[in-house]
């Protein structure tokens, strides 16, 4: 986790500096200084709320996943289904390298699972009811180690991290037209914000929040495809691909709130520009890629 941080914040300083050479050449630094908004400020104030937000969601993310789907974390496991599943999380985590995380079972007729948290050290892992009802133990399996596959190469982090740079690019960019348009447009010479800066700020602010919202949902669809090709390496690639033909055949609507569907086994179905949207790639599209075997899961296993 410290070189991947340390990796986004140089990539940070990096788009940062070269944003402010740019808005030099360009003179959109002078312009705005002269106005009374300060570019490096603006960097500053972006930077805080765009990552602000999306570090403060990934703390509590456990609290909240909890708390939104009701799940019980099993702390003494009372039947045989219970046991068995703490033992499966707890096999897994020693192949991938990672603390146990907690376990728990929410209440709902799909078949789903998710995992979640601030760290692959202390992460949650959570099935439904449907899922221990309507899989069997090989395809419960495969699931918990598509899980475990997310706890261990960090994707709650890095899709947090992501999330904190493109909502910092669009608190950024969304004030910089405002400010362009108030001037250029609305004629106002005052030294502050009128009208036209928050009515076109708040404008672009929705309409580069759907664009962001697809670049984090394409890297989400990636991240599935590891985590599918870390399953497998886990609890085995027949397995794996015979929980993802059962997810197919049953196609169940997610009913995971939209926190924390990102980060469960199945999501939504939509087609046409939704598409761009979803959170998982098409299940026909993730069994064929196991089935080629061309992803790589990023896991290194301790046999």
């Amino acid at each position: 986790m410290i070189k991947r941080i340390t990796l986004f914040l140089l990539t940070n300083l990096a788009v940062v500096v070269l944003l402010t050479i740019v808005a030099s050449v360009l003179g959109i630094d002078r312009f705005l200084m002269a106005n009374g908004l300060s570019l490096g400020g603006l960097l500053m104030f972006a930077a805080l709320f765009g990552f602000g937000g999306s570090l403060i969601s990934l703390a509590i993310s456990k609290w909240m996943a909890k708390t939104m789907v009701g799940a019980q974390v099993i702390t003494n496991p009372s039947n045989g289904t219970e046991r068995w599943l703490v033992d499966t999380v707890r096999r897994h985590a020693q192949l991938a390298g990672v603390g146990m995380p907690e376990v728990a079972i929410y209440d709902a007729p799909e078949v789903n699972a998710f995992a979640t948290g601030a760290n692959r050290n202390n992460a949650l892992v959570a099935v439904s009811t449907g899922l221990l009802q309507q899989m069997t133990p090989d395809e419960a399996d495969a699931v918990l180690g598509h899980e475990m596959s997310h706890v261990a190469n960090g994707d709650m982090v890095t899709l947090a991290l992501l999330q904190g740079i493109v909502n910092t690019f669009v608190i950024f960019f969304a004030r910089i037209i405002g400010s362009v348009v108030d001037r250029a447009v609305f004629k106002n010479d005052e030294n502050r914000p009128g009208i036209g800066y928050w009515v076109v700020s708040i404008a672009a602010e929705v309409l580069l929040g759907f664009i962001a919202t697809m670049i984090v949902m394409w890297y989400s669809r990636r991240r599935e495809f590891r985590a599918d090709a870390g399953g497998a390496e886990l609890a085995g690639r027949g397995k794996m691909i015979a929980a993802l033909q059962r997810l197919r055949a049953l196609q169940e609507p997610s009913s995971l709130p939209d926190q924390v569907e990102a980060f469960g086994i199945s999501g939504r179905r939509r087609g046409g520009l939704a598409g761009l949207f979803l959170s998982h790639p098409p299940l026909e599209d993730r069994i064929a890629a196991l089935q080629a075997g061309t992803i790589r899961s990023g896991l290194s296993l301790a046999r």
